[in-house]
């Protein structure tokens, strides 16, 4: 898969790409990155990038002619003249967009080129969203001072998913988010075979060694080898983390006889505070 990123900040994405992962992938040929600077795509002396908005207002807009140009270097047509056939879109990353989740990763992981232009300011010119964004994509309900952050955490989540990435391929699956509803298959008392799969949960907390930490035990279900009495605790665990730190996501996850039972406990143990 290639990455184009546009920005007028490209020094931003150095060190990131440079160590971990991401550089693993690039050194395996299983990605390829390449940062494009909008100021080598103007035509003045001060390689001017911004101009002030129409109709007045705070702030510095992106031009149109740097970004067309530069996308246009990258043989990228406007959407209305594109090739249809080919796996490949041109992301918005804007505070504007579409909640980025991990459903997306997994619909941009399957595309051959994906093209990320880096807001900054107020935003750039309306006009190129429309003519040659697919989407528009935040990262969260917050305000960053660019897109470049949101770039590399959109890169980042799709990579994992690309398969060779990450050296064990399952590891992309045993994480919060990791697994839709329709891979998770449960035993005859409705327990997950496996809690790696989160079907829709956060993950379970996880331990290493050493089994005591400063008077801090690992807890004793996972260390006395009974593989069903870990595979409640841990389907308790994403319950209760669910419920603690993302209550919204109980709605929508596929919640058996017994899950129902362990919240309505839950939640007679916190009380008013997770009502």
């Amino acid at each position: 898969m290639r990455f184009e990123i546009l920005t007028i900040f490209p020094e931003i994405f150095q060190s990131f790409f440079e160590h971990g992962i991401v550089s693993r992938a690039q050194k395996k040929n299983l990605i390829q990155i390449s940062i494009h600077d909008l100021r080598a795509f103007t035509h003045d002396r001060h390689r001017t990038v911004d101009d002030r908005p129409f109709g007045g207002g705070e702030g510095m807009v992106l031009k149109a002619e740097p970004l067309a140009e530069t996308l246009e270097s990258l043989d990228i047509k406007p959407r209305t003249e594109r090739d249809a056939s080919k796996k490949e879109s041109v992301i918005l990353l804007s505070a504007q967009g579409q909640p980025f989740t991990q459903h997306i990763a997994r619909e941009l992981a399957q595309l051959d080129r994906i093209t990320l232009i880096c807001g900054r300011y107020e935003g750039i010119d309306e006009r190129i969203n429309q003519l040659y964004c697919d989407r528009e994509i935040s990262i969260g309900d917050y305000i960053l001072s660019g897109g470049e952050l949101a770039a590399a955490v959109l890169l980042d989540a799709t990579m994992r998913l690309i398969p060779g990435v990450l050296g064990n391929q399952a590891s992309s699956e045993f994480e919060s988010f990791g697994v839709t509803d329709s891979e998770i298959s449960a035993d005859t008392e409705g327990v997950p075979r496996s809690q790696h799969g989160s079907g829709g949960l956060l993950d379970y907390p996880h331990y290493t060694r050493p089994a005591d930490f400063r008077g801090h035990p690992v807890p004793e279900v996972l260390m006395n080898g009974d593989h069903h009495a870990i595979r409640l605790w841990r389907r308790e665990q994403q319950l209760r983390k669910t419920l603690q730190n993302r209550p919204d996501l109980l709605a929508l996850a596929p919640l058996g006889e017994e899950d129902q039972k362990i919240l309505h406990r839950l939640r007679n143990e916190a009380g008013p505070a997770l009502d």
